[in-house]
C-alpha cells in the first residue's frame, strides 16, 4: 500500500516525465498484483473463497505463494525449490492448492523443531499401461508431481497409516488433525492422489499426483480462434463508484456498449426502459437496497436468455448467506485483471459457453 500510495501521489505531481509516469504505474500495477494475490493467500488460508476451478501451474502456485512459506517455515528452517519447467497444467483450484502448500509446509515445520530444510520439487510423470503407479489405482496417463521432503522427524508406520483421517494429530492439543486430511481430501477431488514416504529420524516426503490436461486452444465453434472483443449490450451494476467506472471503461474498451448503474434498483429501471436488447448483466453482489441475487432474479423475467455474471470480493460466507453458493460457474472475485474479466465475459456471451 505504501508502494501503490507514495508512486500514486508523485504521479499526481504532475512534474514527472513520460518515461518515468510510466514506469511509476508499472510499479503500481505490480504492488497491486502482490497485494491481491496475498489477500487470495490469506482467505485460502482460512478456506474463506469461493471455489473457482481453472487450469493452471504448479510452478505458478508455488511462485505466488513461496514468500508466504518462507515465512511460515521461519528463519530456522532452509527453503529450496526446483521446478521442472515443461511441468503440464491441472484443473484445480488455486486457491486450494495454496492450501495443499500451506498445510504441507505448516506440517513440515511442525517436524522441525530445532531447524531443517524443506524442499519443493514439481516433476513430469508419464505413467504407461502396465507400469506399477506409484499410489496403488493411480490410472496411467500423464501427472505434475508435486514433491515436499522435510528433514524433521519422521513418522512410524503406523502414523503414516493413519496421517490423512481427519481428526488424527501427533500433536496432541496444538493440532486439530484436520490438515493432512484437507490436503488429501482437495487432491483428491481435483482427481489426483497423494503418499508419504517417511523413516523416523530421517524425514518424510509427501507426493501429490494431479492430472495433466491437454491444453485448451483458444478457438470458436468453427476453429477459428476466438476474439476477446464484442458488440453485445452489457448492464452493469455496482454500487463503488471506482470499481463501476473501471468495469464500464475496459468493457468499452473492447468494443461492448454499457450501460451503468450505481443500485440494484436503478439497474433494474435501466433494464425496463433501454429499447435495445440486453446481452449480460454484471452485478455486484453485496449493494444496499437489493443485493446482486434479488437484481438478477428481478432482470431474468424482463430480459429472457440474458447472461449473469456476479462480482464480489467478499468470502464464500458472506455468498452463502445470500444464496449464492451455486452461482460459480457465472461469479468473478475481485481483485481481478482486465484479461480476466473481458475472457470470462466472452466466454459466457458466446454461444454454447457454460
Amino acid at each position: 500500500m505504501t508502494v501503490i500510495g507514495g508512486f500514486s501521489e508523485l504521479i499526481l505531481s504532475g512534474v514527472l516525465p513520460p518515461a518515468e509516469v510510466r514506469e511509476h504505474l508499472q510499479e503500481v500495477k505490480a504492488a497491486s498484483e502482490r497485494a491481491a494475490a496475498l489477500t487470495r493467500q490469506i482467505l485460502a488460508f482460512s478456506r474463506k473463497q469461493i471455489l473457482l476451478p481453472c487450469a493452471l501451474n504448479l510452478n505458478g502456485v508455488l511462485r505466488d505463494v513461496g514468500g508466504m512459506v518462507r515465512r511460515l517455515l521461519g528463519s530456522h528452517i532452509e527453503f529450496a525449490t526446483d521446478t521442472d519447467p515443461l511441468l503440464g497444467s491441472v484443473m484445480a483450484d488455486p486457491t486450494q492448492l495454496t492450501q495443499v502448500v500451506m498445510n504441507l509446509a505448516l506440517n513440515a515445520r511442525d517436524a522441525m523443531p530445532r531447524g531443517g530444510r524443506l524442499t519443493v520439487r514439481t516433476t513430469d510423470l508419464r505413467l504407461d499401461e502396465g507400469a506399477a503407479p506409484p499410489v496403488p489405482g493411480l490410472k496411467p496417463g500423464r501427472y505434475a508431481v508435486l514433491e515436499m521432503t522435510d528433514t524433521g522427524t519422521g513418522m512410524t508406520d503406523e502414523v503414516k497409516s493413519k496421517v490423512f483421517e481427519p481428526f488424527f494429530t501427533t500433536k496432541g492439543s496444538h493440532g486439530t488433525g484436520l490438515g493432512l486430511s484437507t490436503v488429501y481430501g482437495i487432491v483428491r477431488q481435483s482427481g489426483g492422489d497423494i503418499d508419504v514416504a517417511s523413516t523416523v529420524g530421517r524425514g518424510s516426503t509427501f507426493h501429490v499426483y494431479l492430472p495433466v490436461i491437454e491444453p485448451l486452444p483458444d478457438r470458436g465453434p468453427d476453429g477459428a480462434a476466438r476474439p476477446d472483443r464484442g458488440t453485445e449490450t452489457i448492464l452493469v451494476a455496482d454500487d463503488d463508484a471506482g470499481v463501476r467506472r473501471v468495469i464500464t471503461m475496459l468493457l468499452a474498451q473492447k468494443g461492448y456498449a454499457v450501460l451503468d448503474a450505481s443500485s440494484g434498483p436503478e439497474a433494474l429501471d435501466l433494464a425496463r426502459a433501454h429499447p435495445g436488447p440486453i446481452h449480460m448483466l454484471l452485478t455486484d453482489v453485496v449493494m444496499p437496497g437489493m443485493s446482486g441475487g434479488e437484481l438478477a432474479q428481478a432482470v431474468a423475467p424482463l430480459r429472457p436468455g440474458i447472461k449473469i455474471l456476479f462480482v464480489s470480493g467478499y468470502s464464500e460466507d458472506a455468498l452463502v448467506e445470500r444464496g449464492l453458493a451455486e452461482a460459480t460457474a457465472t461469479f468473478l472475485h475481485k481483485p481481478f485483471t482486465a484479461e480476466v474479466l473481458t475472457r470470462l465475459v466472452r466466454d459466457l456471451l458466446d454461444p454454447g459457453a457454460v
